[in-house]
């Protein structure tokens, strides 16, 4: 049996994102997301009734500050205590899950997606995504980018403006274009 375009999705190969059942979600996504966005900060059960309903699991606790944006939310865990400031973004085209006590500046964007490089698969409107995990006790620094595939160990720093293309262990402060350890942590 042939896979669907969510499965293909799902397991890192290549997918078209105009498949009927994945822009159905999307388009779910963007109705909870308007909701969510035109709440105001007197709202929060109704914030937290939203989140539940857009992501696929939602730790006690946890604030996103709107403006928030996702691909589908379907694919997002969130352990307890999360925090997003203003303007974070998630592309969700594949598992994105966040740990415990996560901070995330504003404007930090977690991403899952991504486009092949060679022009001819690129024409064709196949993409590619490949899953994000941040473990526990993380702080992202404001507009950091946590690339496709990337891990983020637990208590790790990742600093301002950094652009995170490869996995960065546990117990770490981490910065920069791409993003390297600076210091470990004792």
């Amino acid at each position: 049996m042939e896979k669907t375009e969510k499965q293909k999705m799902l397991s890192g190969e290549l997918y078209l994102a105009d498949d009927p059942e994945l822009v159905a979600e999307s388009k779910r996504a963007s109705r909870l997301l308007r909701t969510y966005n035109a709440t105001t900060e007197a709202e929060t059960a109704q914030r937290r009734q939203i989140l539940q309903e857009l992501f696929a699991q939602v730790g006690k606790q946890i604030t996103i500050v709107p403006p928030f944006h996702c691909d589908y939310g379907s694919y997002i865990y969130t352990g307890n205590g999360l925090y997003m400031n203003y303007g974070c973004v998630i592309l969700d085209c594949n598992k994105v899950e966040i740990g415990e006590n996560v901070l995330c500046a504003p404007y930090v964007q977690i991403y899952a997606a991504y486009h092949p490089t060679e022009p001819e698969i690129r024409l064709s409107g196949r993409e590619l995504a490949a899953p994000v995990k941040i473990g526990n006790n993380v702080w992202i620094g404001g507009s950091a980018i946590i690339c496709p595939g990337v891990t983020i160990g637990d208590n790790t720093t990742i600093g301002a403006g950094s652009v995170v293309v490869k996995d960065i262990p546990a117990n770490v402060v981490a910065a920069g274009n791409p993003c390297q350890i600076i210091r470990h942590l004792s």
